[in-house]
């Protein structure tokens, strides 16, 4: 597996080593000890999660903050998403700024998040299956999120406004400089 850390410091892109035949093909997706190794820190992953949309759906930006923050890797099974990673620790040099990368079941890449981030994906396929793992359990309490049209971050979503399909939760999200007061 080969590990590209992002402009993001601690965000690494994870690309497989993948073994094709003619019968298909076979890749780890992952393994703690060199995965630990390539992001040069020690996570441990307590929680999956996974979810299926459609194409349009946005879900995002979301986090968990203090004592209840997540680490996450994650991919997409099945279909193709933008994920966007935005840097909310306020020591950072990159504080304030977003990385995005098409995840696909093609490119078979992953994307680690450390603490300190927010989170989204926006489905660019027909469906996904997006798949992840968190270094720590949810609580509802810790929740917190930006909206994903924030002026200061301008993230492009490759999709149009008229085709996003998002929550009513997701589009009552407060804007970046709002969610670091709260």
């Amino acid at each position: 597996m080969i590990f590209n850390e992002t402009k993001l410091k601690g965000c690494f892109v994870l690309e497989p080593t993948i073994f094709n035949d003619d019968r298909g093909y076979f890749y780890e997706s992952y393994n703690k000890n060199k995965f630990n190794d390539g992001i040069r820190a020690n996570v441990d992953f307590v929680q999956d999660n996974q979810s299926f949309s459609t194409k349009g759906v946005l879900r995002g930006l979301h986090f968990q903050s203090g004592e209840f923050a997540q680490a996450k890797l994650v991919r997409v099974l099945n279909g193709s998403v933008l994920d966007v990673a935005v840097d909310m620790r306020k020591s950072s040099q990159t504080f304030g700024q977003y990385f995005s990368i098409v995840l696909s079941s093609e490119n078979k890449k992953q994307l680690f998040i450390p603490r300190g981030f927010a989170h989204g994906f926006a489905v660019l396929s027909n469906t996904a299956d997006f798949f992840y793992k968190c270094d720590n359990y949810y609580n509802t309490s810790s929740e917190g999120g930006i909206i994903y049209n924030d002026q200061q971050l301008n993230i492009d979503w490759k999709i149009s406004k008229d085709d996003m399909k998002l929550s009513s939760k997701d589009l009552e999200l407060p804007t970046f400089k709002d969610a670091l007061l709260c």
